[in-house]
This record gives C-alpha cells, structure tokens and sequence, in this order.
C-alpha cells in the first residue's frame, strides 16, 4: 500500500507521543502491573488517535481502515505488549460494531468519550467455559420492561479494572447458538461516583505471565440493569457483529506485531555484533546471520500478508480468510523470532529487564487472545472449503 503524507504525519505524531509519555514509564507500569488507561488515552483523544477510522460526527476523522494499521504498526515502538493491546482494544474492537449499528444516541453517549480518551472501553465475549468458542456463552440479558438484565460472567477482559463500560456479547433468545446473542452496551461505573454499577464485582485481578501493565479481569454480572436502548443494532445479531469486530481485532492485531519482530531482531543483531565468544563476535558466524536473515524474511512476508488483507478490506471485500491468515502468521512468527532472538543473547537473554525477553512473554499471547491459532486454522479450512461452515 502506498502512504500518503497524511499517515506519515500521523506516524510522526504517534512516534513523539510514544517516546514522550509512554516509553519513559513503561518499566514503571510494567512493575506496578497497571497503566493509567485514562491519563494515555486521554492524550491519544487530544491527538486524534482513537478515532482514526471512527465517524467525524462523534469526534473521528473518517479515515479508511489503512490509518488504523499504521497506528497499530507504530504502536509496536511501545517497549512492552500491554499498551498497545490496550489501546487496540479501545480503537478496533470495543467501538466497531457500535460505531456501525449503534443508535446516535448510543454513540453519543459512549463512542464519542472513547474517541476522545475521556472513557476506556472494553470488548465482553470470552468467559470462564467459552474464549475462543464464542457460540458457547453463557451470560444472559433477559428483557424487563424498558430495560435489559443481565446475568454472568466475563474472563480475560483487557481494560475491565479501568473501564468505563463494556461492549457486552449476552445470550438474549433461546434459538440457534449463532442467532441468540446480542451487543449491549454495560456502563461498568456508576457516574461521577466511580463505583462499579450495581451488581457488577471485579471477582478477581488475573496475573499473567505477560502482559504486566494491562489490567485483565474476571467479572461477575448479577441481575445488572441496562436500559434498554443500550442495544447495539438489533437483537439476535450480536454473533454476527462480533465476527465482524473480530477481523477489524485481526487485521490489528498482525499489523501491530510486525514492528516489534522488527526492533527485536534488529537489537539482537546490536547485541550479537558485541557479544565475543571463541575468539569471534557471534554476528560474525555464518548460522546466526543466515537465521536472522531467514527471520527477517518472514517478518517481510508477514507485513505483505497483512497489509495485503487490509487492502482488500478497506476495498469492501470480506477478509475472514486473510485476517485469519495473518493472525495465525503473526502469532506464530513471534514466538519463533523471540525464542531464537532470546537464544542468541544468551544468558542475558533470560533475564527480566531486556526487549527480546519481554516479548518473549508477551508475544505468546498472540496465538491466544482474539482466536487461538487452531480456530485460525478451522477458520482458514472452511473458507478453503475443507470444513463445513456452521448451519451447513
């Protein structure tokens, strides 16, 4: 793809703003296992950042879906994993669908405070019994009067000790897995107060063995009251919008991993080029050049991939296969760049404190969060039409 001064500028732009308030403090964050989610998006609202695709009239620039992947790509620069999925989730998968089905009034309400950092958003599907096995939900929103209540359980959810609401993926029907579900919207806070809405509990504050300073949650729902309005689109068309979410999640996610394979194999060369050993620097073996050449190569092609499916997207076309693709080339790809770059550092590459060994621990996650690398895979089958779609 072909950039045009326009995203040079808001690369630049996202540059300084990485170097200056982000990167100074995220060893400290790291450390305390939590970022000041309100204080960095409200700088990326000022900037114009979470709203680069988003509708002017809430705040966004209207900008085709290119400028989000180059943010996502950028973000990379940010010297941990954590920071940058927080922001995607807030830019590219709590706010898609309701920026396309949501009511004015709903976007009002929450789009537009997300576009501007004044709220953090999160994105409500995974749960105890169901991640990547979406249909499997259990949450349920039963309809009152005026109002929807919901009851259950959310697990793994990015952003959730600090969000201000989520976009909720609830069972609202008792038809077909794929034709039960609903988006609402959950404001997590009530009001100025800052206390969590009644009958939503923080059950527990999950330690990972990456991503430190994102705060993730298991969140309990009991007999919680959202007005009714609060319904993304319509009802029983949840499963679809979320799908929908999950190639715009995708596409961010391989475009955000490509920027940091870059920097880690790059100072991994700077190291190699230091390191002596039997009488040689290791860069100057034949093994470790040809291997950080062959990884570099993939990471060439990942980019290719990746951009390659954002092209078609921002064309129109459906990229279920090539987000896919990309996805489960991305994860992939980082585990083998940071297990053979950590490898190469030696000891010091199993120490704490240093790039390659962060992402190492972050970068597993990869084949995890947003479809494991198998559903990637059944996913690929059944575009290819090697597997049965679902209903078939």
């Amino acid at each position: 793809m072909q950039l045009t001064p326009e995203h040079e500028q808001i690369r630049d732009t996202l540059k300084r703003y990485i170097a200056e308030h982000i990167n100074p403090h995220v060893d400290e964050w790291e450390a305390a296992q939590m970022f000041p989610a309100h204080e960095v998006f409200k700088g990326l609202g000022d900037l114009g950042l979470l709203g680069l695709t988003k509708p002017v009239e809430y705040g966004g620039m209207g900008l085709d879906y290119s400028y989000s992947m180059l943010m996502a790509e950028t973000m990379g620069l940010v010297n941990c994993g954590a920071i940058p999925m927080a922001v995607g989730v807030q830019t590219d998968m709590c706010t898609p669908a309701l920026a396309r089905f949501g009511s004015d009034e709903l976007r009002r309400e929450f789009l537009a405070p997300a576009i501007a950092g004044d709220q953090v958003g999160c994105i409500g599907v995974s749960e105890p019994g169901a991640g990547s096995d979406v249909a499997g939900i259990k949450s349920r929103a039963r309809r009152d009067g005026d109002d929807y209540v919901i009851s259950g359980q959310k697990m793994w959810i990015t952003n959730s000790l600090q969000a201000d609401w989520m976009c909720m993926l609830v069972n609202t029907g008792e038809g077909p897995m794929h034709k039960n579900k609903s988006l609402i919207i959950v404001p997590m806070r009530d009001g100025p107060s800052g206390k969590l809405t009644k009958g939503i509990e923080v059950a527990q504050k999950i330690r990972k063995i990456g991503m430190h300073a994102s705060d993730t949650g298991l969140i309990y729902f009991d007999e919680v009251r959202v007005p009714a309005r609060n319904l993304i689109g319509q009802e029983g068309q949840g499963f679809i919008y979320q799908m929908q979410q999950f190639q715009e999640e995708r596409l961010w996610a391989a475009a955000n991993a490509i920027t940091g394979l870059d920097v880690a194999i790059r100072e991994t060369i700077e190291y190699a080029r230091q390191r002596r050993m039997f009488g040689a620097t290791l860069l100057e073996q034949q093994w470790v050049q040809f291997k950080l050449v062959e990884l570099q190569t993939e990471v060439e092609a990942l980019r290719a991939l990746t951009w390659s499916a954002g092209e078609r997207y921002i064309a129109g076309e459906d990229v279920l296969q090539w987000a896919s693709m990309a996805k489960l080339k991305a994860g992939r790809l980082t585990r083998e760049v940071a297990d053979t770059c950590l490898q190469f550092w030696g000891g010091m590459g199993f120490t704490w404190d240093n790039r390659v060994s962060r992402l190492y621990r972050d970068g597993r996650l990869g084949s995890i969060g947003g479809g494991a690398d198998e559903v990637m895979m059944g996913i690929i089958a059944k575009t290819m039409g090697m597997a049965k779609r679902a209903g078939a």
